[in-house]
């Protein structure tokens, strides 16, 4: 079995019915349907094959969430070569060095932009002999530059090129990536992690990876062709790559792609999808969002919304204790959904089965409110080096502040120093010619180490505390945990980003990017001057009820955490942490030695001499 034959089976199945969707600008949504979707992949693969790709050849991808990169994964897998997807937001100079790392052949690129990036750094590609545009390109193409449906109306099988024995080969042979010919084991995709410190690393992940995880998923939560997923983290980030991906694509669900990720909240209300996937960021900025709006409510609509919540975290609590909810709690929970939380759902598009979080960790008091509202987000765990899935929380067995059981086929050890280690048929191959590097996260016993600290409950659920590399290790010897810290700390509304710092120091202190939007409205209503133009009313945040007002809630929030994890001090940001800043990655995780790096003279002025 490999995904070409998972997709061929939806194609025989499902021919009729939407397979994508997507809006061009100023339009409304498309659909293709299952079979003509299945068109464009064997037309691109054909492509491939007059361009002389053959099996195990790279092809890169370097482009936006859209159709043609569905058609170009599955086009390139069934021609026999191997996908290396790119974040859109690399730089050229990182895109140069994956190309330059995966030996490419080819790279597919969307827009006009991203071929300015290609072009760039092409010189220093020797292995790269033809780019790709999604888009119309305007003008004369620039040498060994072709259009998407350019290459979709070449003949490989007339030519005959991309079989390496074409003398030996029927007419059927000629797609060498036929899935009839292709084997499980073969890789399927390198994919190079985002990386906070160093060079990324380009792991190898073959079709019997996914496929694994693949059944392992769709094992504990139903997708069928009455969803709707809408698209919008990086299809270039495993996560998304098999859940918003491979998995509705061989389930017969339908895939719409939001245009970008400021139009979310749009093109939710637009499509109507029954399950989404995201990164905690979003409920984090959805829950931040409905509070401000309640904030600026008259007094009636608070109380009424604090009442509602309250009825909801009362079912909430029944439903998480095996309870079935009382008449009288059921009745209010009735009122409740119609005053309080119909709007919210209408906001999703009024169809929401549930969310998936994944890629950071969500903070159990946003998994806790948005239940409360009615709506399940359902967390799960992974990496890019386990296809991704380690372990997830599903509709029949789920509990907030964990990562959910172990998927079926997996393993879940925890090592001696909290590291959680894994084995299964989900562990990657390996890393692209790099095999110190693999040796040193799997042993010889097949055991993954995960670089995470957690542990297992007494009900079989796994909880992540943190990176084992994020670990604080105070000057008297007490090791910290900064996820948690970070994670209760950023609940406040006004703080939006937080940082850790302390190694080998005395006491914790933190980097926070406040929350300006909610300064700014707490400032007006406390009468505080914003100040900053004059020379002598300081910045906002740096004025000294700001100061005062943010140490209250770091104050209040730890109340429950230990003496030596009290954050003593702090600086306030008048930034926030960023991808373009080179501050975070891809998926949102921040590059803490960049930061530390970057901020170190505001850091050194946290830590006087005797503190």
């Amino acid at each position: 079995m490999t995904l070409i034959s998972l997709l061929e089976h939806s194609i025989q199945h499902y021919g009729s019915k939407p397979a994508l969707a997507h809006k061009p600008k100023g339009g409304i949504y498309q659909d293709i349907s299952y079979t003509e979707f299945g068109e464009s992949v064997d037309a691109f693969r054909k492509g491939l094959n007059a361009l002389g790709v053959q099996k195990d050849d790279r092809v890169a991808l370097l482009s936006e969430n859209r159709p043609e990169w569905a058609i170009t994964d599955f086009g390139s897998l069934k021609a026999g070569a191997v996908t290396v997807p790119m974040f859109s937001t690399l730089t050229a100079a990182q895109v140069g060095y994956i190309l330059k790392d995966s030996g490419s052949k080819i790279i597919c690129v969307s827009t006009s932009r991203q071929l300015e990036k290609v072009t760039a750094i092409r010189d220093e590609v020797p292995t790269l002999e033809q780019i790709i545009v999604f888009d119309p390109i305007e003008g004369e193409l620039p040498e060994g530059v072709i259009q998407f449906e350019a290459v979709c109306e070449l003949d490989g099988q007339e030519q005959g090129i991309g079989v390496r024995n074409p003398s030996h080969a029927s007419e059927d042979d000629i797609g060498v990536g036929n899935p009839s010919h292709a084997s499980e084991d073969d890789i399927a995709t390198i994919i190079y992690t985002s990386g906070t410190t160093g060079d990324p690393k380009g792991v190898m992940l073959t079709h019997a990876n996914f496929i694994s995880n693949l059944e392992a998923c769709k094992s504990l939560i139903d997708v069928s062709d009455a969803d709707v997923l809408l698209s919008f983290l990086p299809l270039s980030h495993v996560f998304e790559r098999l859940g918003g991906h491979y998995v509705p694509l061989s389930s017969g669900a339908k895939v719409a792609y939001a245009e970008s990720t400021f139009t979310v909240a749009q093109n939710m209300r637009e499509v109507a999808p029954t399950v989404m996937l995201s990164v905690p960021r979003l409920y984090e900025t959805m829950h931040d969002r409905i509070l401000r709006a309640v904030q600026e409510g008259s007094p009636l609509k608070q109380k009424i919304f604090h009442w509602g919540v309250s009825v909801g975290s009362s079912v909430s609590s029944a439903i998480q204790k095996g309870r079935k909810p009382s008449a009288i709690l059921q009745l209010q929970q009735n009122i409740a959904d119609k005053l309080v939380f119909a709007k919210l759902k209408a906001a999703t598009g009024g169809r929401l089965r549930f969310f998936v979080s994944g890629g950071a960790a969500l903070p159990q008091s946003i998994a806790e409110f948005f239940h409360a509202a009615g709506i399940l987000i359902l967390e799960g765990y992974g990496l890019t080096e386990t296809s991704p899935v380690i372990s997830m929380n599903h509709p029949a067995q789920w509990k907030f502040g964990t990562v959910g059981v172990p998927a079926p086929g997996v393993e879940v050890h925890i090592a001696e120093d909290g590291e959680i280690l894994t084995r299964g048929p989900h562990v990657m191959k390996g890393y692209f010619n790099n095999e110190a590097a693999t040796a040193e996260v799997i042993d010889e016993e097949g055991w993954f180490y995960t670089g995470d600290i957690g542990i297992i409950d007494a009900d079989g659920f796994v909880k992540i505390t943190d990176r084992k590399k994020n670990i604080i290790v105070l000057s008297n010897g007490k090791n910290v945990a900064p996820q948690p810290i970070e994670s209760e700390l950023v609940q406040s509304p006004f703080i939006d980003q937080i940082m850790l710092v302390g190694n080998e120091r005395k006491n914790l202190a933190a980097l926070i990017v406040p929350n300006f939007e909610a300064l700014k409205a707490w400032a007006a209503e406390n009468n505080v001057a914003t100040g900053g133009t004059d020379g002598e009313t300081p910045p906002l945040h740096e004025t000294r009820e700001v100061q005062q007002l943010i140490q209250g809630e770091i104050r209040s929030r730890l109340t429950d955490f230990s003496d030596f994890e009290q954050v003593r001090r702090f600086k306030l940001l008048e930034k926030e942490f960023s991808q373009e800043a080179d501050e975070m990655t891809p998926t949102l995780k921040l590059k803490r030695n960049v930061i530390m790096e970057r901020y170190g003279d505001a850091i050194e002025e946290m830590y006087p001499e005797d503190f």
